[in-house]
């Protein structure tokens, strides 16, 4: 299928690894153009070297205000027809393991810089009537996670600014989704998959496949498989779905609407 990409152009945040690695190369493979958002720049030069034709790169943290002055500035050197939302997530923890300290943290690093970002943005796709904005949460907003109370809290808190502003523009032609992502093979299981070993007194591997049995199709995901999926609610193939938070989560929520 022909997405349609070719020389669209996206913002990806937190490209330099995991779910926006994998959707910043599915989208330049597609043929658009991609500004790539990361804290390591020299990584997203080495990762995306044989792209430079079509890549543009912001290097800096998305929970500073320069960060996201860089973005919104990059929108007036270009056209823009889209931006991922997606970043790594809060330390684990319990509720009584947790103090503001970490409240705070948590809303910085999970919350704040979307609705900031969203707020600059969301008006310039408006204005031209055509736009995507996707987020990348986690599967946590339908099915809370154990010992991940910062993550079930803020990632919820983002679904419902998601599916409000959705409502607000959806007839300016732009749509607002959400993916919720399950366990993938990425950088940022490690975090679960080791707390999961300590609470567990079980080896990392042990925690591993323990995990990977209680997923009904037997394994973790791939970020190549989520990228696909986000490619396409990127394109203009989508234009029909707004508001939604879609499981990519390989059968693990129990609900029927999961």
């Amino acid at each position: 299928m022909d997405l349609k990409l070719k020389q669209q152009r996206f913002i990806v945040c937190g490209a330099s690894s995991g779910f926006g690695e994998a959707v910043a190369r599915q989208l330049l493979i597609e043929g658009a153009k991609v500004v790539l958002v990361a804290r390591r720049g020299d990584m997203l030069r080495d990762k995306f070297d044989h792209f430079k034709n079509q890549t543009e790169i912001i290097e800096g943290s998305l929970i500073y205000d320069d960060t996201l002055d860089q973005i919104e500035k990059t929108t007036k050197s270009g056209d823009l027809h889209g931006i991922l939302f997606n970043a790594g997530g809060p330390p684990t923890g319990t509720p009584l393991e947790t103090d503001m300290d970490d409240w705070d943290a948590s809303w910085q690093l999970v919350m704040r810089w979307k609705i900031d970002l969203a707020l600059r943005l969301a008006p310039i796709l408006t204005e031209k009537e055509y736009g995507r904005i996707l987020f990348i949460e986690s599967q946590s907003v339908k099915q809370p996670l154990p010992s991940l109370v910062l993550s079930n809290s803020f990632r919820a808190g983002v679904v419902g600014f998601a599916k409000s502003l959705a409502l607000e523009i959806a007839k300016k032609g732009v749509t607002v989704n959400v993916i919720a992502p399950g366990a993938h093979e990425t950088p940022a299981i490690d975090r679960v998959i080791k707390n999961n070993s300590t609470v567990q007194g079980v080896s990392y591997d042990e925690a591993k496949k323990e995990m990977e049995k209680n997923i009904p199709v037997g394994r973790m995901g791939k970020a190549e498989e989520l990228a696909s999926l986000a490619a396409w609610l990127l394109s203009p193939h989508s234009g029909y779905i707004t508001g939604q938070t879609i499981s990519h989560e390989g059968g693990v929520i129990k609900g029927i609407f999961g």
